[in-house]
């Protein structure tokens, strides 16, 4: 046995959502598909209702085109960090640093770009190279070391925050030159031109459609040609549609706002990539293997203390590309910047359907979770509820998803 295929003890059957319900079930019947694979499902339903719920209360503002693009301006360095963040999840981990790694990257990019005057993108390689640096001081001390990786992030957090003061003297920096603001706050528009409308944007979700339907075909023959269950061709049709509809709405609604959002392209490819990584690659496969069953992982010759020692630099990177979306869509550079998103990244992961023991969740669930939270901020925000309100609110949610994945494990247990 070799470490490119975990034993089946380990749960990396996990990172197709799409069609892992069909492998669970085995029908086509839609309620069969739907309670087959709960976790995911349930997720997908939520976002509809929570969407349709807030369209009501606020008389459709919510959905209106301005506020759907701000809601991707205010929420994309959270989604950012929700990817590195479901992935250390799956690998049995947690990162509680992210958010001072934020603040201390944007500070050294502000540092170099605002008072020393160099030039934007030297600011962003600085950052990105820190928050690399920060990832394998992480892994070093958890893989290595062996010391948990709760214990060392927390560490960390004080650290790294403790160093941003000491990068900013204590004080705020800005503003970021023009260049440096397009990061997070620019957009392509005008490309293809459009009477009232950005054409570019809606080719671009039209592009996005096809790719979609193309994965999800190519996807099924495979699954065809040996011989797994599929659903039936009228739903995996409806599927597309769906999917399709939804995402050319969006499209629509961008179009007739400012256009297509720069930090929008920067999550779609960090997200594609990320897709493809975990499920597609050898080290994908050992990430779920090692928080599936790490004993069962390191007998089929998984190298657990390197996987571990990635997990964590990858982390540290993507906590320095939200950190220069942050600073980039803040103007400047804070000592508070960064302040809890640790907790709204891990949140993020647990409503997308992660698992708390570990070897279980995807990018795209991570996504959804996180747009579930930005949803509900963004709502509660224009219903005019009060702060306090809001963080009880949160703090429900995520006990009710962390439940309900501990619900729904028992009931496949009983199940079976």
């Amino acid at each position: 046995m070799t470490s490119t295929k975990p034993p089946p003890a380990t749960k990396i059957a996990a990172p197709d959502t799409g069609a892992a319900a069909t492998l669970h079930t085995g029908t086509s019947d839609p309620r069969a598909l739907i309670l087959g694979n709960l976790r995911q499902s349930g997720i997908y339903i939520a976002l509809v209702v929570i969407v349709a719920l807030f369209a009501v209360l606020t008389d459709g503002v919510s959905l209106s085109p301005g506020n759907l693009t701000n809601i991707v301006l205010q929420y994309s360095y959270i989604l950012v960090l929700a990817i590195g963040m479901v992935i250390v999840i799956i690998g049995g981990h947690i990162d509680l640093s992210v958010g001072s790694v934020v603040a201390l990257t944007g500070a050294v990019s502000a540092v170099l770009v605002i008072r020393e005057g160099m030039p934007w993108w030297a600011g962003v390689l600085a950052a990105l190279a820190v928050g690399v640096a920060v990832g394998a001081w992480h892994g070093l001390w958890v893989a290595y070391a062996g010391i948990p990786a709760f214990i060392v992030t927390l560490a960390g957090m004080l650290l790294f925050r403790g160093l941003t003061l000491r990068v900013l003297d204590n004080i705020s920096l800005s503003p970021f030159p023009e260049e440096y603001q397009r990061v997070a706050a620019g957009f392509l528009n005008g490309l293809l031109g459009g009477q009232g409308y950005d054409a570019f944007t809606l080719f671009i979700g039209a592009f996005a459609v096809v790719g979609y339907a193309v994965s999800v075909f190519r996807t099924r023959v495979a699954r065809v040609r040996h011989e797994q269950p599929v659903e039936s061709f009228p739903l995996f049709v409806l599927r597309i549609v769906v999917v399709g509809a939804v995402v050319m709405w969006f499209a629509w609604q961008l179009a007739h706002a400012r256009g297509l959002p720069i930090v929008l392209i920067v999550l779609a490819v960090l997200v594609l990539v990320y897709g493809l990584l975990t499920r597609r690659t050898v080290f994908g496969r050992q990430v779920y293997a090692i928080g599936g069953n790490l004993p069962a992982a390191m007998l089929s010759g998984v190298r657990v203390k390197r996987v571990n020692f990635w997990i964590f630099v990858n982390m540290g990177f993507l906590s320095a590309v939200a950190g220069v979306i942050y600073s980039s869509r803040s103007n400047g550079a804070q000592p508070a910047a960064g302040n809890m998103f640790e907790l709204d990244a891990i949140a993020a992961a647990f409503i997308g359907g992660a698992a708390v023991t570990g070897g279980v969740g995807t990018v795209v669930g991570a996504m959804v979770g996180g747009l579930i939270m930005a949803v509900m901020s963004n709502g509660m925000q224009l219903m005019g509820v009060d702060q306090s309100v809001q963080s009880v609110v949160k703090g429900l949610v995520l006990l009710v998803a962390v439940a309900f994945d501990i619900w729904n494990k028992r009931r496949a247990v009983g199940a079976r």
